[in-house]
């Protein structure tokens, strides 16, 4: 078990073991997805986060579509999304996602979004609109919201909350110490006390973090027993992967056999579903976590 030492600078470089390599995108369903994506001029977290399995997903006929824009007002040290000042919200991307899903006969879909820091309301107005959107053109279709801590605002938080995703999910991404570091501008009790609300307004709430960037195993177990505590229902433990070399390093690569044990462990602390591997990403399986 990891005690959470730093890995010398020679490990950090070493190629990526057997177990993180990824089959390239291929067959007719990723094709169809993803002129879907293009043609409506969506944003996807599949492409502006670099994730492993955008091949398995697309190739069956799923994505996790990110809304409010593609660059984030924020600077964590893990994301590809770009950073900077974002364009003016677009009215129209509610139902220009709704449309997406009915095309594309999601039976579930994730949505997500880029933090909006500089919208008063945090982009809470698009997150309902475009919630209330899906639901109308695609009413059998169960959702799962990724949403922002939208700086811990209640109001702008409820508002979401009101239109009853089938899953509410907010990301601790990384254990107590390392959040400043991981993610610059957030708060790792500001995450817990959205999933806290989350939960007292009755939805079914959901986290992940990301494994590899140095916490020890102990952190990991602390993380779980902090998410309990604020009723959490899933959880999400996967693999951190450099997206560039401006990005932090990563400071080991977590055996499958560890994932395994954190998932007997979430599940032994009582989440309902644990989500535990190396190329474990927030909405990986997600329609499994609506059941």
């Amino acid at each position: 078990m990891s005690d959470g030492t730093m890995v010398e600078e020679g490990a950090r470089s070493k190629r990526r073991p057997d177990w993180l390599r990824v089959k390239l995108p291929t067959g007719e369903n990723y094709r169809k997805v993803r002129e879907v994506v293009s043609g409506h001029s969506l944003h996807t977290i599949c492409q502006s986060g670099n994730c492993p399995n955008m091949g398995e997903c697309w190739g069956e006929g799923t994505a996790t579509f990110m809304i409010l824009g593609n660059v984030c007002t924020r600077s964590c040290g893990f994301c590809s999304v770009a950073t900077g000042r974002p364009d003016a919200v677009d009215p129209f991307e509610p139902a220009r996602v709704a449309r997406s899903v009915e095309l594309m006969g999601l039976k579930h879909c994730v949505i997500t979004s880029v933090d909006r820091d500089d919208l008063s309301d945090g982009g809470a107005e698009i997150w309902v609109r475009t919630i209330k959107a899906i639901r109308r053109r695609c009413p059998g279709t169960t959702m799962e919201t990724l949403i922002p801590d939208m700086k811990g605002d209640r109001d702008n938080l409820s508002a979401v909350f009101d239109a009853a995703p089938d899953v509410l999910s907010h990301n601790l991404e990384t254990v107590r110490r390392l959040t400043r570091e991981v993610r610059v501008q957030a708060k790792y009790d500001r995450s817990l006390e959205v999933l806290f609300l989350a939960k007292r307004s009755g939805l079914r709430t959901k986290s992940g973090i990301m494994l590899g960037m140095g916490e020890s195993d102990k952190e990991v177990l602390e993380v779980m027993d902090d998410l309990r505590a604020v009723g959490t229902d899933v959880i999400t433990l996967g693999q951190y992967l450099q997206p560039t070399k401006a990005h932090l390093q990563v400071q080991e690569f977590v055996h499958p056999d560890r994932f395994a044990t954190f998932r007997d462990a979430g599940l032994e602390k009582g989440f309902r579903f644990v989500e535990s591997g190396p190329l474990v990403r927030s909405s990986y399986h997600a329609e499994r976590h609506v059941l």
